[in-house]
């Protein structure tokens, strides 16, 4: 896992309604300078889309979001898929996705779920929906007592709020899908779309720094 996210600061978080526009979207975003892309199986284009930008873009690391099943698991692994996120945290799940030996971000809300997701070996959580949770402040209050603990927040997140997101110790990167608007994607605007994800890649180096 922290070989796939080294150095990545911003991930996309996508909905693709039409298969079609999975490999131009992918390629505005890595020409972005975003090469690390989540795809919500949220739609009946999602395993479609994963499997064909790993085939046409094999920079591009791609990952399975919204990932609640068992069934969802082997969709997203026979896709291509290269890591998995899931919304909420399940033992059958937990079971499922640590068993492909992927690396594998469960959402978690709670302090309790962040112990069962931590007795499980799982040190990287995504956590979700973030603002509706309490945003920053939540984090800052989680950070003393789950030492080692790193979090992915995604869920309300855009650009005016990421940084505040990743100035924090224990938020390494955020999830959230400002940098690829719908509206955007429907008209086929990829220059728009590079343009959202270079500043997207500009707040993460910049964090860095």
């Amino acid at each position: 896992m922290h070989a796939l996210f080294r150095g990545i600061s911003v991930i996309p978080v996508l909905t693709i309604e039409r298969e079609r526009d999975a490999v131009p979207l992918a390629h505005a975003l890595f020409e972005g300078g975003l090469s690390v892309i989540e795809i919500t199986l949220r739609t009946a284009a999602a395993p479609g889309a994963i499997a064909a930008i790993m085939r046409e873009l094999p920079q591009v690391t791609i990952g399975a979001g919204t990932v609640m099943r068992a069934a969802d698991i082997a969709i997203a692994v026979h896709a291509g898929a290269r890591f998995l996120v899931s919304p909420g945290l399940t033992p059958e799940l937990a079971s499922a996705a640590l068993a492909t030996e992927l690396p594998y971000l469960p959402g978690v809300a709670t302090p309790s779920e962040v112990m069962t997701a931590r007795a499980l070996g799982i040190c990287v959580m995504k956590l979700f929906p973030a603002e509706a949770l309490g945003g920053t402040a939540w984090l800052k209050a989680m950070a003393p007592v789950f030492p080692g603990v790193a979090f992915c927040p995604t869920g309300g997140i855009d650009e005016a709020s990421a940084a505040e997101y990743l100035a924090l110790p224990n938020v390494p990167m955020v999830g959230g899908s400002w940098m690829a608007p719908k509206d955007a994607i429907a008209a086929g605007d990829w220059r728009r779309v590079r343009r959202l994800a270079e500043r997207a890649a500009a707040i993460g180096r910049r964090e860095a720094a």
